[in-house]
């Protein structure tokens, strides 16, 4: 009595929208749109990827669940780059302080957070990428084309207020991730 065990493979095919150019050499994806260009290495990525036409062909390299896994996260990156370039991604920080007014200025693809908790050195955060930061009021907008850099701007600036040695709980100064968006917004 034999049993005939099905092997899947995964497979998928991911359109290229009209205004995005997608080219790939040495498994080094580039994808460039009418918001910039962004590129994505996939040499530590063990998935099958093709530019055919106006498609891109991604294939699983094995049938193993951690396989299916990898494969499913590929297509995420694939399908975020395609967004990125054509809408671009926005996060939206508050400024909370409760004594000591802070400022937010950007200069040189640096943040500086001044007046943080009535310390005289500013605290510098870096912009990734090309990432847009502006300070309106009480808030920060991070924008981009790239989600990797704009979350990485917003979690860099967020870790740099960060309190530490006194209670989390009272001291509740800092700057706070409170909206993520699609789409650029000025």
């Amino acid at each position: 009595m034999s049993t005939e065990q099905e092997i899947e493979i995964h497979e998928v095919t991911i359109g290229i929208p009209d205004k995005v150019k997608v080219s790939e050499s040495h498994r080094i994806l580039s994808v460039e749109g009418p918001l910039g260009k962004t590129r994505k290495n996939f040499k530590k990525i063990p998935v099958d990827l093709k530019i055919d036409g106006k498609n891109i062909l991604l294939k699983s390299l094995g049938t193993r669940k951690r396989d299916y896994a990898i494969f499913k996260t590929a297509e995420s990156l694939v399908n975020t780059l395609i967004k990125g370039v054509q809408t671009g991604y926005t996060f939206k920080m508050k400024i909370v302080y409760a004594h000591f007014p802070i400022t937010v200025k950007v200069k040189d693809g640096y943040v500086h957070v001044e007046n943080f908790q009535g310390e005289r050195a500013p605290r510098v955060s870096r912009i990734f990428g090309n990432t847009k930061v502006v300070a309106k009021g009480d808030d920060v907008i991070i924008s981009g084309p790239v989600l990797t850099d704009v979350s990485q701007t917003a979690a860099s600036l967020q870790q740099n207020t960060k309190v530490k040695n006194k209670d989390s709980r009272v001291f509740l100064d800092g700057i706070y991730l409170f909206e993520k968006n699609d789409g650029m917004e000025k």
